[in-house]
């Protein structure tokens, strides 16, 4: 419980950005109802998080197929069925209630909509090595990242721009989605979480960089199961805010909590000695490997020494980011170098979290659904 409440990346766009996370709090609170079985109780939560910040929808297909699977696994002939129409009538009811004052008005409804969704933007808002007066932020995913290559936004329309994007995150996000439906289990629902909404994160329309608070508070629910990797998620997560924060003035802040969180974590989980494949819940995964892969008895070592390594390029480009001038030619050159590093990260961990979960053998354990 200390190192989620030390945790960098919320304090400070919560008390440096002053941009109150509240939707997060009612996911929160949807995620706990489910974790008791209150399921109507928790599918209202979370449609008023839905409706209160549309980037909710991170989160949305976990609780669909979570929802789904234990109605299939109680029988659509029964129980099941009668638990799917309640969930239908809560979600229609909280929606009704939360889109009642604008439902007078077609014309008013689709704007909301377009306010909420603004498609002809384009994939991001985001501008590489450009002016210093007028640059928008970057954004560790594979967009912008890609940017620095190609220029997509002057190769590819608005409308495919939105088709790509939409079939590169469905494809990300379908494997974790069909396991959860077919083995719906509270642990795989909170690692789909995860892998839902950084695949949203990394590939979806229109990020901002403080989205990754979404993909960051989930991976904050299983720090206890995978302390190593979840502490390194939530550094990188921080790292990836800095130039926001830099922005802010929250240079000192960044640079006080941050060190904090790490040396709340070590002390409290050890982390640097949880790298076994058995501790990263990876067992499965290491035996379907075992004979085609020779170095896999020097994971642990070769994982803390990515870990520390990982941390030192962080290091130098927080400092580099705060301290040097980036030259004239290249005024975005340290945002830019934040944001590739960060979505090189990401990428990594999403290959992870997909894997934990189509090979967790640990949802066999769990209490049947009744």
């Amino acid at each position: 419980a200390l190192c989620i409440l030390l945790y960098p990346g919320l304090i400070l766009i919560d008390h440096g950005h002053f941009q109150y996370p509240l939707s997060l709090g009612l996911a929160l609170w949807a995620v706990l109802c489910l974790s008791h079985d209150w399921d109507l109780l928790g599918s209202m939560a979370f449609c008023l998080a839905l409706n209160y910040k549309q980037m909710e929808l991170y989160h949305s297909l976990p609780f669909f197929c979570y929802l789904l699977g234990k109605c299939f696994k109680k029988g659509l002939k029964g129980k099941g069925l009668l638990l799917l129409a309640k969930l239908a009538g809560t979600v229609l009811l909280s929606f009704a209630a939360c889109w009642l004052p604008f439902g007078t008005d077609v014309e008013q409804i689709m704007q909301v909509l377009r306010r909420l969704f603004p498609i002809d933007r384009g994939l991001f808002e985001a501008c590489m090595f450009s002016s210093p007066t007028h640059c928008p932020d970057k954004v560790a995913n594979i967009w912008c990242s890609l940017s620095v290559l190609i220029k997509i936004k002057n190769v590819i329309s608005p409308r495919t721009q939105l088709k790509l994007s939409f079939a590169v995150t469905f494809l990300s996000l379908l494997p974790a989605c069909i396991k959860l439906t077919v083995q719906p289990s509270l642990r795989g629902f909170k690692f789909a979480l995860v892998s839902c909404a950084l695949s949203f994160f990394l590939f979806s329309f229109q990020v901002h960089e403080k989205s990754i608070l979404l993909v960051s508070v989930p991976v904050c629910l299983v720090i206890n199961e995978i302390p190593f990797m979840a502490t390194w998620f939530l550094l990188v997560s921080t790292f990836s805010l800095l130039p926001l924060l830099l922005k802010d003035g929250l240079l000192l802040p960044y640079a006080v909590t941050t060190p904090a969180f790490l040396a709340a974590c070590l002390a409290s989980f050890s982390i640097l000695d949880k790298t076994s494949a058995e501790d990263l819940q990876l067992k499965a995964f290491s035996l379907s490997l075992k004979g085609y892969v020779s170095w896999f008895k020097s994971f642990p070592r070769i994982v803390r020494s990515l870990f520390l390594l990982s941390l030192a390029l962080l290091g130098v480009l927080s400092v580099l980011s705060a301290a040097v001038a980036p030259p004239q030619r290249l005024p975005d050159l340290f945002p830019v170098a934040v944001a590739v590093v960060s979505c090189l990260h990401f990428l990594l961990f999403l290959l992870y979290f997909n894997v934990l979960i189509l090979w967790d053998s640990k949802n066999k354990g769990q209490k049947k659904i009744s």
